[in-house]
């Protein structure tokens, strides 16, 4: 029997991170529907968050795409929702790094993207399509650093797994930007603003009552543990089935906090 067969009927929201736990960017993970419907089923709000760069709609529509049906959840938090509130308000273009596709995202809401190099702020989504690697970046990110642009990161997540291989994400840059001595703005796990959202769409229960599920210590783990709940490490994501590292608590001045369980999946 795995942990899940006996969760504890106290956790009446579940927070449960997408990729890396659901899907690998391609494909649903084993039993992973079955498992969100499952507590679903026991009386649970089941409210996946997520780093994702983009709106609640568009998570809806990819998990679509991918075969996660849509009475498998309650709702969805993103981290690319919290950024377009933040955008929204400045009254000149912002600049831009990302996809074309994330680009019309962000459009599509209202933010308005610069067309040249004249902007103080600057909105990352991720990496380009033909900029795959990181060190590509480091040139565009020292000038934007002299000129004082304030980096505006939609996604905090460092690297993801699509389909088996790694992809860097936004994260990654705001961290180089970061080293040189940028400002940066973070959007989504572990910072509090994504997980009161969450709460909200769940009725804000109280830190009791919800257990996080995630696979990235960075974010998922350390967004949890900051916020108060419970979580499960699913070693099975971004990990690649490596050990909860025994020091996390310490390095991350966390007391004595652990995870409740350590599991490779939802199955």
């Amino acid at each position: 029997m795995s942990y899940w067969d006996a969760l504890p009927a106290r956790y009446r929201v579940i927070l449960c991170d997408i990729w890396g736990v659901v899907h690998d960017g391609v494909n649903l993970y084993p039993n992973a529907t079955e498992r969100l419907r499952q507590w679903q089923a026991d009386g649970r709000k089941v409210i996946l968050i997520t780093n994702a760069p983009r709106t609640a709609e568009a998570v809806e529509q990819q998990l679509g795409r991918i075969g996660l049906p849509r009475d498998a959840w309650d709702a969805i938090a993103t981290s690319g929702e919290a950024g377009i509130a933040a955008l929204l308000k400045f009254d000149t273009p912002v600049g831009f790094i990302g996809t074309v596709g994330d680009r019309e995202i962000l459009e599509g809401r209202g933010v308005r993207i610069a067309e040249g190099d004249v902007f103080d702020d600057l909105a990352c989504t991720g990496i380009e399509e033909g900029r795959p690697r990181v060190d590509q970046y480091v040139h565009q990110l020292e000038l934007l650093s002299d000129r004082d642009v304030t980096f505006h990161c939609l996604n905090p997540d460092r690297v993801v797994v699509r389909g088996g291989v790694p992809e860097p994400c936004a994260g990654a840059l705001a961290d180089i930007y970061e080293n040189l001595d940028g400002k940066v703005c973070w959007y989504g796990k572990p910072n509090e603003t994504i997980y009161r959202h969450a709460l909200s769409l769940a009725g804000d229960p109280a830190a009791g009552e919800v257990l996080a599920v995630g696979d990235s210590l960075q974010t998922d783990i350390l967004g949890a543990a900051r916020m108060g709940f419970d979580a499960v490490f699913v070693s099975g994501g971004i990990s690649e089935g490596k050990p909860f590292p025994g020091d996390f608590a310490s390095a991350n001045g966390l007391g004595n906090w652990e995870p409740v369980a350590v599991v490779s999946g939802l199955a």
